[in-house]
């Protein structure tokens, strides 16, 4: 069972750059995301939504392998690869997976001008290893479904660096 995660940003770019470390982390097999969405409010209080998972590109790619294969198969590759890519990215456009888009709009909404955030569908995740690379972006958690305990200690995680930063300054 997945995870969902929503963490918040004082910023419109730190949303961005976070999805960025969650790629590279997922590379190196510390995270598995089902899903991930960046939220940004900008300064003139319109919110843009930023799909990490293109079901569209991906849904043509698979189409067109099918199409050309079924194609070979009744001597007309080229009609099949059309037919593929066309059917392949129409069901991509029409497939809803992940985290669930009136959510992320409703959420977005209450997000403030000038500011961000990610929405995280987590399969797994090495806690202790994420965590630490996460700590530097200052994020605060707006929402989760993580139990009691573990949404606790992400908080104080996340809190922890932000009071270093505010001792270090002063």
């Amino acid at each position: 069972m997945s995870d969902l995660i929503v963490i918040g940003f004082n910023d419109e770019f730190r949303a961005d750059e976070v999805s960025l470390k969650l790629a590279k982390m997922q590379k190196e097999h510390l995270v598995d995301l089902e899903d991930a969405v960046v939220v940004v409010k900008n300064q003139k209080g319109k919110f843009k939504v930023k799909q990490t998972l293109d079901l569209v590109t991906a849904g043509a790619a698979g189409g067109s392998f099918w199409g050309l294969l079924i194609g070979l198969l009744f001597l007309h590759p080229l009609l099949g690869l059309t037919v593929g890519i066309v059917g392949g990215a129409l069901s991509g456009a029409l497939t809803d997976v992940g985290i669930n888009d009136d959510f992320i709009r409703e959420l977005g909404k209450t997000l403030e001008v000038g500011t961000s955030a990610i929405f995280i569908l987590v399969r797994k995740v090495t806690p202790d290893k994420v965590l630490e690379e996460l700590k530097p972006f200052n994020g605060k958690v707006l929402q989760t479904s993580l139990s009691n305990v573990e949404e606790a200690n992400l908080k104080a995680a996340l809190a922890n660096v932000q009071t270093e930063q505010k001792l270090q300054a002063v």
